[in-house]
């Protein structure tokens, strides 16, 4: 064997072992093709009007449930994507269509994400199909955290779930606030405290059945952006379950409270186990809405003529536009990456899940703030999308963790030190 046949063999085993590639596989690109389409045809033509009926879409959601888009079985698929990669996906195309049209689509994947993360396989196969419904008949789920007095601060949880042992059965009160879908889901996933002396390491996650007495809507929010998405406070009166309703079992619950008596270390709390796990997702919705308004800024340059010219013909509009792909793009990456760790049980040691939601958010509100610059005036009436996309991601420096309290949990990664 010559030298360059062994060069040439050399070279071919090499190219064989190369498995790392950024190109979508086909089925992506047909999912990602085939969520475009419904963004593009029914959600855009409706944003306008359910961003100003602050009303739940109902309609827009049977659409999704009609096509697939919105179910047990379309997200199951979603979810076994062994890349980890179809699920941004999927959420960057929705919320590039609308993102108060696609947290309304979308809303019931935390309380999903909750019951797939927590639940036992019983669990799951019991809750996650009552969570979407039918295609005739379409639920929603909601995941309540939040509380009046908790909301960064995850340990000041006051719902308490205590336990009645002759009945079998979890006795919950108390107040959730902010609840995606709260009050109008069918299934209710509840954070509560089944040890106030352990702090967050003595909560627990809790199933809600649908028609449970004691549990009722409170006030319903009126918000800045993402208003065709449902959010409201819940009430919880001497609410009772039934002891299988404990995500996990209590056998479970028990052994993991012993371990933090004894002074060991626990899993993760439940809500913050929930959070970690969707922030990569919510990334990805941020990097939609920073798409679209990048997408409808870079046209329109090319076609507003000031001056006798292009204004993108300008070098501070077109280093704007510049500066937006790019930003776009490198949090896009973030998210990939979060996505396909968490996918692939890959330890985020770095605490990556919270850099691609904290990059994603930042840049989603950015680059629609410097939509509305490009477009001018016109960019702050209501007659042009960018302002609603700007009041669209807003919410995304601030939900499932502030951008401040990402850069605490990030800092704490990379240092081991409790920065406080």
């Amino acid at each position: 064997m010559t030298a360059t046949e062994t060069s040439e063999e050399t070279t071919v085993d090499e190219a064989s072992e190369a498995k790392f590639s950024l190109e979508l596989n086909q089925d992506q690109k047909d999912i990602q093709e085939w969520v475009h389409g419904f963004a593009e045809n029914v959600m855009r033509p409706a944003a306008h009007e359910w961003d100003e009926r602050e009303e739940f879409p109902w309609e827009i959601v049977q659409e999704a449930a009609k096509i697939g888009l919105y179910g047990f079985e379309g997200t199951a698929q979603f979810f076994a994507d062994p890349t980890g990669l179809t699920l941004p996906i999927v959420n960057e195309e929705l919320f590039w269509g609308d993102a108060g049209l696609g947290m309304a689509i979308q809303g019931t994947g935390l309380a999903v994400a909750s019951i797939f993360g927590q639940g036992t396989p019983e669990q799951m196969g019991e809750w996650v199909p009552q969570c979407y419904g039918t295609e005739d008949d379409v639920k929603v789920a909601a995941f309540c955290a939040s509380e009046p007095d908790a909301g960064s601060d995850v340990s000041g949880v006051r719902t308490t779930a205590k336990y009645d042992e002759a009945k079998d059965e979890w006795v919950i009160n108390g107040q959730k606030a902010w609840a995606t879908n709260g009050g109008i889901a069918n299934v209710h996933v509840v954070i509560a405290s089944v040890d106030r002396e352990l702090g967050s390491r003595g909560h627990a996650a809790f199933i809600i059945p649908p028609n449970t007495p004691g549990c009722s809507q409170g006030a319903k929010v009126k918000k800045l952006g993402i208003r065709a998405s449902h959010t409201a406070d819940v009430h919880l009166d001497d609410c009772r379950v039934p002891g299988n309703c404990l995500l996990g079992g209590k056998e479970k619950l028990d052994e993991r409270l012993a371990r933090v008596r004894e002074g060991k270390k626990g899993k993760q709390q439940a809500a913050m186990a929930t959070f970690e796990a969707s922030r990569p997702i919510v990334g990805s919705q941020a990097i939609g809405i920073a798409r679209a308004a990048y997408e409808y800024a870079l046209e329109y340059a090319k076609e507003r003529v000031q001056f006798g010219r292009a204004i993108i013909e300008n070098q501070a509009i077109a280093f704007t536009l510049a500066n937006m792909a790019l930003e776009i793009d490198a949090a896009r990456l973030l998210v990939w990456r979060a996505s396909w760790m968490g996918r692939n049980q890959v330890p985020f040691t770095k605490a990556e899940g919270s850099m691609s939601k904290l990059k994603a958010g930042e840049v989603a509100t950015w680059a629609t703030e410097r939509a509305i610059q490009i477009l001018g005036g016109n960019g702050y009436t209501r007659e042009f999308p960018v302002e609603r996309m700007h009041r669209d991601a807003k919410i995304y420096d601030i939900f499932e963790g502030t951008a401040e309290i990402q850069r605490l949990v990030i800092s704490r990664s990379i240092s081991g030190i409790k920065i406080k």
